[in-house]
């Protein structure tokens, strides 16, 4: 039943994610050749959306990689992650869980000012490098946090 279950989680959000790149395309599409923006540089914002995706995507296979080497390993019970109430896992198997969870929280505004920036094509390469900084310091934080975790380096 738990399979099952994480088997439909998946796809939830396998789907959500194939929405998500969709309402980028439509919006791209969709966005008037007289706005203030070409679509090239409509392209060159969708390019930092995408890369955040990626990185959550990579991420939460990470996850599940991660949690079924430590139910193999025997570092983790399945009871653990059935009904999270039986003895937490060493530290390094929940990094890149609570990674995952920090990218599905953190980036929520990210997506929804360069959607509208998409839409309203009001936007210049200021916005757009500065769409590049977000996720670059995501990546940053995203590597130190699962690969080391040395915490002056990752609040840097």
């Amino acid at each position: 039943m738990a399979s099952t279950s994480h088997c439909v989680l998946r796809l939830m959000v396998g789907v959500i994610l194939a929405a998500f790149v969709a309402v980028l395309v439509a919006v791209v599409r969709t966005t008037p050749a007289s706005a203030h923006v070409g679509q090239g540089a409509a392209a060159a914002l969708i390019q930092p959306v995408v890369a955040l995706v990626v990185l959550t995507a990579i991420v939460a296979l990470m996850m599940v990689v991660y949690r079924n080497v430590a139910i193999i390993r025997g570092a983790a019970s399945a009871r653990y992650f059935r009904t999270f109430t039986a003895d937490m896992p060493a530290e390094w198997v929940e990094r890149p869980t609570r990674t995952y969870m920090n990218l599905l929280e953190l980036p929520v505004l990210f997506y929804v000012v360069c959607l509208l920036m998409l839409t309203t094509g009001r936007f210049d390469s200021v916005q757009v490098s500065l769409a590049w900084v977000f996720v670059i310091t995501r990546y940053v934080h995203a590597f130190i946090y699962i690969g080391f975790n040395y915490v002056p380096l990752r609040f840097a």
